[in-house]
């Protein structure tokens, strides 16, 4: 879990210091599939705040951009082993938003 956090931090980090994320404030979600984890934190003021690991199931609260992925795809993403773009149309990687968050994070993806 701890090379899947800080995998995730690079990858929202970079998400976040990009100039089209500017005045974005969103909740966000990676579901770790084979982990049964859900990394939840918060994006705004160009950075993510409140990064927490919480147990998969009813009680998480459903975030405004949601991530859904294993953990090894996370990890292959951030070695530059796997491609956003392909991980997501073999569903490998699944992205959730709403429609304007949906316009504004293909800039940034």
């Amino acid at each position: 879990m701890d090379q899947c956090l800080t995998a995730l931090r690079s990858i929202l980090g970079d998400l976040a210091a990009n100039p089209a994320a500017a005045g974005l404030d969103r909740s966000l979600s990676c579901r770790l599939t084979d982990l049964d984890q859900v990394v939840v934190g918060r994006l705004s003021s160009g950075a993510v705040h409140d990064v927490q690991v919480l147990p998969q199931g009813p009680d998480v609260a459903r975030a405004d951009i949601r991530l859904t992925m294993s953990s090894d795809d996370l990890l292959a993403l951030t070695a530059g082993e796997l491609s956003f773009g392909p991980a997501w149309a073999t569903g490998r990687v699944k992205l959730e938003a709403g429609l304007r968050d949906m316009l504004r994070l293909r800039k940034l993806l």
